[in-house]
């Protein structure tokens, strides 16, 4: 499936945003598009006021705070790591980059290629460049690959701090800085609401392949094996190539609409949003109708709210986890060299936002999916 045009867009707009410019051919090479493409959806922006072009650069509408003389003091300068083609990163990198930028610092801003151990090179090359500081989101598709990193992380030198990564308990970067968003409380917000519309089967489909899928899924575990109201669940991977965990069974690598069906299913939740929409596309293809076959709650909410129907989505915090993080970077930095300052660990709440994929188990044909107005349930909380 192609990728949506808004979600492509939000990617040209935080590409652009989190470095003030950018040329329009280093864009089509990232996002893997043509330039035509990217020209098309820069014009758009344009129109929109949420970029200015020029002559084959584009540039972020929002202002950057200058130093004086334009000159940025030599070390005055984080870098920040990110993985390629991840739009729900790119929103985090946004959030960090406007605290980092008000505090009069800039982002070297370095995007890892889907390799293992992209990450190394690209940190080792910013130290060697002044930065003072990181911040740090790594793929680590498995968890070999976040254990062959544990080394040179805890070793750095520098502060740094893990955006949407959770050391785990008595690894080598236990006392690193982090912040992250409270999966299991995502996947509790899922639950609760199915559960509290009659739905008593779910099905849920996630990724496997990051450390926010593999959080997911022991999460859903849990809760669908201890909720009363719970009947039966089961869990298959979101699409064919969202796992590197393996070895799966039959049940977790099938069709879902074969599952569902296996299962007595009423209700789905699918990560991410990407995999749902297609997810939702190919029910209707097998004859079921979402929400009125199957209710369906997405997880990220990057693109959730686009689709046909709109998907019910949980929505961390993404953004707030790049500002939360750019401040404990920041408190990191200007702390006195062997001053005391005991590790961060925040956590930040997702919510649920409410739209037309769920509705009660049972009911009657829904006149219109999405009649009703987005509902927001709960609210981000460090």
């Amino acid at each position: 499936m192609r990728e949506p045009v808004e979600l492509r867009r939000q990617r040209i707009l935080a590409a652009v945003q989190a470095r003030g410019s950018a040329r329009v051919r280093d864009l089509a090479a990232e996002l893997d598009v043509s330039v035509v493409t990217v020209r098309r959806d820069v014009e758009e922006l344009t129109r929109e006021g949420r970029l200015r072009r020029g002559h084959g650069v584009v540039r972020s509408t929002l202002p950057a705070r200058e130093l004086p003389g334009g000159e940025v003091a030599a070390g005055d300068r984080v870098a920040v790591v990110v993985p390629e083609r991840h739009s729900y990163l790119t929103e985090t990198l946004y959030g960090a980059r406007t605290v980092l930028e008000e505090a009069g610092l800039r982002i070297a801003l370095h995007i890892a290629p889907q390799v293992p151990g992209a990450e190394r090179p690209l940190v080792e090359r910013a130290l060697a460049d002044g930065a003072r500081g990181l911040l740090l989101a790594p793929r680590w598709t498995s968890r070999a690959a976040e254990e062959a990193d544990h080394a040179w992380l805890a070793a750095l030198e520098v502060p740094t701090v893990l955006m949407e990564r959770r050391p785990r308990r008595g690894s080598a970067l236990h006392s690193l800085d982090s912040v992250c968003s409270d999966h299991w409380y995502g996947a509790h917000l899922a639950v609760e609401h199915l559960v509290g519309l009659g739905h008593r089967r779910i099905v849920f489909a996630t990724r496997d392949d990051s450390p926010t899928a593999r959080t997911l899924r022991a999460a859903f575990t849990e809760i669908a094996e201890a909720h009363p109201l719970v009947e039966s669940w089961a869990w298959a991977l979101s699409a064919s190539e969202a796992g590197a965990e393996g070895a799966y069974s039959a049940d977790q690598t099938a069709e879902l609409p074969v599952l569902l069906r296996k299962a007595g299913a009423t209700a789905l939740v699918l990560h991410g949003d990407v995999d749902a929409l297609m997810i939702v596309q190919r029910l209707a293809g097998e004859g079921v109708r979402v929400p009125r076959d199957c209710s369906v709650v997405a997880y990220d909410d990057v693109v959730a709210g686009l689709g046909t129907p709109p998907l019910t989505a949980v929505s961390p915090p993404k953004t707030e986890v790049g500002r939360v993080a750019a401040r404990v970077l920041l408190r990191r930095l200007a702390q006195a060299p062997g001053a005391g300052w005991s590790v961060r660990r925040v956590e930040l709440l997702p919510r649920l936002t409410v739209r037309g994929s769920t509705r009660p188990a049972g009911a009657a044909p829904a006149g219109r999916a999405g009649g009703a107005e987005d509902k927001a349930v709960d609210s981000d909380h460090e």
